[in-house]
This record gives structure tokens, sequence and C-alpha cells, in this order.
């Protein structure tokens, strides 16, 4: 069997991929991709009695490839541009985490989760995924796809030779606290371009490339060495050039994910081909003093401009492995994030039900579970984090204030479009470091983005605005309510966590 699966995945390389022409690389090099993470198996799924699990035996039903179709005008009207599925890959079952099994518990690489599948369908799996990128294509959304950094212990039974084992008792090796997954063994030498591991990675980019997938987005890809995926970029873009890779990194992750992984810096990785990784906008609700994120801005855009192709970075504020927003600042701390996203020299990104105004709190957390489809008897969380282990309810809520301020900020950003992608990043001197304040310009226009980082008190603010002068036609697009502009200086008082929003254009 294994030999026959070696064979499929050569004669599998031999298709060409010429016509898999997308400019999603180009846009997110170009800091013009607004990329809108989902869980399939949640993102369309029908909850009827409102207990937030998926009891499929009362005929509710969890999120598939065709039902998702139903919300992508809504992500549209969003001004969402590109989506990135958590991984479409089966899931294991033994040692698992959850009744429905993790996400990232990957049991094989060359075929889609069953999961995802819509049963009344007389189309094919493959079929079902093709139509629901298809659509997206035809609404000119790209989509990127997630390749799982680990196997499911299921993947370890089926085939040992892909992992790192315990020399003490033929185990196959836990990495840190990822009870459900097992390490890969991926050779970092001259046997690493024929080993199953790599060829099978090759496999899972071909079927890929087959869907009509625009982008890869890698988790965990630091413990994996730079041989590796030098590689196995190389060969996907010899057949899509304009494929994006991103990769779950950042300069704060200093250290190898487990013991016995690879650590691979986002530097290293960058170099070996990869478009993009996270930054460290996940630290955002540690930082109260402005210096902490201008340090981070500045020093980011400075090493992206070492590298000879262009490279960016994405909005990493609130991905699926962050907690809510709602619950670590509130409702006004989500709208910075917004805000934040729209006007950083970066690629604005958010999980579903972010500007929904999700919680994420279950409360079947922890509770044994009506039905399971793993070994694993109990609804498995991570508090205050997208659900990735069990059939539950759609992500949201009733609160709608975020996702009319994300419209707004949309609207600002396509209007100042070239200040945003393009424009200089100049942070604003004020003696309160509470205050963050920066400014974005290109030509004759700037957007000015301020606000009180304090989540409680008021806070003085005394700031200069740059390039200002009389013929300069300036709008509050978003109101101060103490405080006033005099010539080029912005004084008075902002409430706690107030946002000014200022566009400057000169006049010809």
């Amino acid at each position: 069997m294994k030999k026959l699966l070696i064979t499929l995945v050569i004669l599998a390389f031999c298709g060409n991929f010429s016509h898999a022409q997308s400019d999603l690389r180009t846009m997110f090099q170009n800091n013009e991709a607004i990329i809108y993470s989902i869980n399939l198996r949640t993102f369309n799924a029908n909850d009827i009695d409102g207990n937030e699990i998926i009891d499929f035996s009362n005929g509710e039903t969890s999120g598939t490839f065709l039902n998702a179709i139903e919300r992508l005008d809504e992500l549209k009207d969003l001004g969402i541009n590109t989506l990135h599925f958590l991984p479409i890959t089966p899931v294991g079952k033994i040692k698992a985490l959850g009744s429905a099994g993790s996400l990232y518990a990957m049991s094989d690489f060359t075929t889609l989760n069953p999961q995802l599948i819509d049963t009344t369908s007389e189309l094919s799996a493959k079929e079902q995924a093709k139509k629901l990128i298809d659509e997206c294509h035809k609404r000119n959304i790209k989509v990127i796809v997630d390749l799982p950094s680990c196997g499911a212990y299921d993947l370890f039974i089926n085939r040992p030779d892909l992992f790192v084992i315990n020399e003490k008792d033929s185990s196959a090796f836990v990495p840190a606290d990822w009870t459900d997954v097992r390490l890969f063994n991926v050779p970092n030498n001259s046997k690493l371009l024929k080993s199953d591991i790599f060829m099978l990675h090759k496999f899972f980019i071909h079927n890929m490339l087959e869907l009509g997938f625009d982008g890869l987005r890698a988790d965990v890809a630091t413990i994996k060495p730079y041989k590796f995926w030098s590689e196995l970029i190389s060969y996907t873009r010899e057949k899509a050039p304009n494929f994006l890779f991103l990769a779950e990194a950042s300069e704060s992750w200093t250290k190898p994910a487990s013991e016995r992984a690879y650590f691979t810096d986002y530097k290293q990785l960058m170099s070996a081909g990869f478009d993009g990784y996270y930054g460290n906008y996940f630290e955002l609700k540690d930082w109260k003093t402005f210096d902490k994120l201008q340090n981070s801005v500045i020093s980011q855009q400075k090493q992206l401009k070492k590298y000879k192709e262009k490279k960016s970075l994405i909005g990493s504020f609130a991905t699926h492995d962050v907690v809510s927003p709602i619950l670590t600042g509130g409702e006004n701390f989500s709208k910075m994030i917004i805000w934040l996203n729209a006007t950083l020299p970066l690629n604005p990104y958010y999980v579903d039900g972010f500007l929904q105004a999700d919680d994420y709190i279950y409360e079947y957390s922890n509770k044994k579970a009506n039905e399971t489809y793993t070994d694993d008897e109990y609804y498995y969380t991570h508090k205050g984090q997208l659900d990735i282990f069990n059939f539950s309810r759609k992500p949201g809520s009733e609160n709608t204030s975020l996702i009319e301020e994300q419209k707004q900020a949309i609207k600002i950003r396509n209007l100042f479009n070239e200040q945003i992608t393009k424009g200089e990043f100049i942070p604003l001197k004020s003696k309160n470091k509470e205050i963050f304040a920066y400014q974005r310009t290109y030509k004759d226009k700037s957007i000015v983005l301020i606000f009180n980082r304090n989540l409680i008190n008021s806070n003085e603010i005394d700031i200069k605005l740059k390039k200002i002068n009389k013929k300069t036609i300036v709008n509050f697009e978003k109101e101060p309510t103490g405080a006033s502009l005099i010539k080029s200086r912005l004084t008075g008082k902002l409430k706690p966590a107030e946002i000014i929003l200022i566009t400057l254009q000169e006049q010809i």
C-alpha cells in the first residue's frame, strides 16, 4: 500500500498548473489582502435549538463546503477579499481532543475531511470543495488553505516511519502539550527530497492547486527546516508563480515549539520563500504604551526591506489561537483592533466571529458529550477561543456594532488606499504614553489615527499633526468629544478607549 501511494504521488506531480494564476501573492505583498479566517465545520452551522452544539440526530447541520457558499456575499459586504480555510484535511479519532477531533490533528495528506461533505449532494468531495472555491473566485475572493504542522495518532498507526520516535519505548513523540498529534520526522539532509514525508507534502500541494486555492498558510512553520520550505515553495512556484505562502511565525517566537523539533525563525522562513508572517500584534493586549506598537511597526518595516522580493505580514491581533478581544478588552478594544487592521502597513486579518463580537464561551465545554465521533467523550474547548474540536454553533452574537465599525473602516481604507498600502508610517509624539497616534502619508493625502489606549480612564491629549498647512482640507471621520484642532495641534481630552480619525488633503 505504501509503495502504491508513493507511485500515485509521483504520477500526480506530472500535472501542469500553468493555468493556475492568481494575483493573491501580489495583493499580499502590497498590503491589499483583507483576510477572514474560517472553520468550515462551524462557519454556516445550523443550531436549531440554541444549545450551541450540533445535534445531527435532531436534524441540525454543521458547516460544509456547499452551505458555506450562502455566506460569501455577507463577507463580500464586509470588504473581505481573501478567505483563510482552517485545515480541511481528515482529522484523527484516536487519542483525540473533542467530540469531532481537532482540525490540526491531520490523519491523511491525500483526501478531504469527510465532515465537510454534504452527503445529500451528488457532487464528489473534490467537486464540492472546488465549487466553493469557484464561487469565491466569482466574487473576487481569493482562498488560502491551512497546512497542519503535525500528524494525528491515527496517521502514526498507519505510517510510523513518518514520525519522530522515542527511542526508549518506540512511541511517537508528542510535541509540546499538543496531546492529539505527533511530530513529523523531516530529514534535513540529502535524503529530504526523496523522503516520503516530503513527497506527501508535495502531493498535498498538488491537490490544493488542482482545487484552485490561491495560497497556503503553514501552521507552526518554525518546526520544519529551511531546506524543507525552500524546496517545497520552489516546487510550488514552478507550477503557480503567484501562489501565496504565509508562515505562522513571529519575531516573538525565539525557541523551538517543542523538544526534538527544528526552529526556523521568521527571518529564515522569509528567506526560504515565504511571503509573510504573523508579526507580534497578538501582544497588543499587553501593550499599554504607544512605544510598543511604534517600535514593532518600525522594526518590521525595516526588516521587510532587507529581502529581494516584497514581503509583508498580517494583522494578527485576533486569531483562532488568541482569546477573544471581547473578553480581554471589551467592545471598544475590539474597535481599536479594527482600525489598527485597517490603517497599519499590513494585511488586515480577522477570525470568524470576531466582527460579530463572539466571546467563544461555550456552555458545553468540558461536559460529557451526547454524541462523539472520536474516542473522547467530552466536549473539549479552549476558553475564549474559536472552537476547533467539536461540531459547534456558527460563530457570532447579536451585537452588530463591530460589523458597522468594520464597514466604516473598509470605506476609509478604500478611499485612502494608496496612503494605507504605500504611505509612510509616521509616529506622532505625545507626552502621554497611553495615547496611540500615527499618520499615514502618501503624495498629497494623509490619514491620522489617534486613540486612548486606557480602557477605563480619560487622558489628556496634545499632538501636532504632520504635513498640514493653511491649504490643507481637514476632515474628522471620527469626531473627538473633548478635543479640538487649532492649526496643526490637537489638544484636549479623550474619553476611555476613544478613537479619533482624521483625513488630510492638500488643495492643488
